[in-house]
């Protein structure tokens, strides 16, 4: 497990360069960054990547692998982060 900043979580989103997912990543990132505080996130990075692979990890731990699980809608990504950065915490209009 990666250090964490204080008062927040790391969260890495790996993509594949060859694929050209860097938009699809960026993407997830400003969801990410939209819905989560800096208490909750210290940072959400992009981390060019080959070979198909587009994971996403929180402090070091796969929390999403589209090999296994395939694209990942939002919301999924939001509360599988959740479930490790703030248990409880509800996710608004996205629980739904």
């Amino acid at each position: 497990m990666e250090d964490r900043e204080p008062g927040g979580h790391r969260v890495q989103i790996e993509y594949c360069t060859q694929c050209r997912w860097l938009p699809r990543a960026a993407w997830l990132a400003q969801e990410l960054l939209g819905t989560f505080d800096r208490s909750e996130l210290a940072e959400v990075g992009l981390k060019p990547g080959i070979g198909g692979v587009f994971v996403v990890r929180v402090d070091g731990e796969t929390v999403w692998d589209r090999r296994q699980q395939g694209f990942p809608e939002p919301t999924a990504v939001k509360r599988a982060v959740r479930d490790r950065v703030a248990p409880g915490r509800t996710l608004g209009h996205s629980e739904r």
